[in-house]
């Protein structure tokens, strides 16, 4: 039944007399418009997500202590480019851009977080590590400023991971240890999965770095 008065309501539509009259058809090229939309609507391209493998830090000799230190790993101050979750790209000059299809699984900072705090734990040489401001336990928080986490292109591609962190005595509101870190990792080819296994590999060069410099600078600092 309803199929009917569906029927009987088109031909109302189209027969040209009464009211109905004043109803305007579309153009052909509105009709066109229309297509190339609808077609556009189809054709989307897949966005692909990449993530970072676990850091494979050094870990210390099972017959050594771990140090005395609960370590919280905060997020990195940085700019909102690296707080959402399109992979960065651009070349030397002053101008950047963003990958519409191409994006993380999290934003650059998180990634980052995540890395440093899963790489300073696996290596057993902290009584803990964290990412929980809430933990009543911590005596020193690591914190920074990410500068560049993006893909670069010049006479070849590269991934530049660039950050400065810091070491601080919660209690004492003192800085113990800091450090730059400024690499541009060879890209192996010219896709966007090239790109991340070469940030990957940065990624975990840096944690291994901080990790090794944590380690020393708590070392002395306790001794004292």
């Amino acid at each position: 039944m309803s199929t009917s008065h569906n029927t009987t309501r088109i031909s109302e539509i189209l027969r040209p007399s009464g009211r109905l009259e004043s109803v305007r058809r579309p153009s052909l090229a509105g009709l066109a418009l229309l297509a190339l939309s609808v077609a556009g609507c189809g054709s989307s391209k897949p966005v692909h997500y990449f993530q970072l493998t676990h850091p494979p830090t050094t870990a210390i000799a099972s017959a050594q202590a771990p140090l005395d230190a609960t370590i919280l790993v905060r997020l990195f101050q940085t700019s909102h480019l690296y707080r959402e979750d399109r992979i960065v790209y651009g070349n030397e000059n002053v101008e950047v851009g963003l990958y519409e299809n191409d994006r993380w699984t999290e934003p650059p900072v998180e990634l980052l977080q995540d890395a440093m705090a899963r790489g300073l734990r696996s290596s057993g040489a902290f009584r803990a590590v964290t990412t929980l401001r809430s933990d009543a336990n911590v005596d020193y928080y690591l914190t920074g400023q990410l500068y560049s986490f993006r893909e670069v292109s010049g006479s070849g591609i590269v991934a530049r991971l660039s950050y400065d962190v810091e070491l601080m005595d919660l209690k004492k509101g003192k800085t113990i240890w800091k450090h730059s870190y400024n690499h541009d990792e060879p890209s192996g080819g010219k896709s966007v999965s090239d790109l991340v296994m070469a940030m990957d590999k940065n990624v975990h060069q840096s944690v291994q770095e901080a990790q090794d410099g944590i380690v020393q600078a708590l070392t002395e600092y306790t001794r004292k």
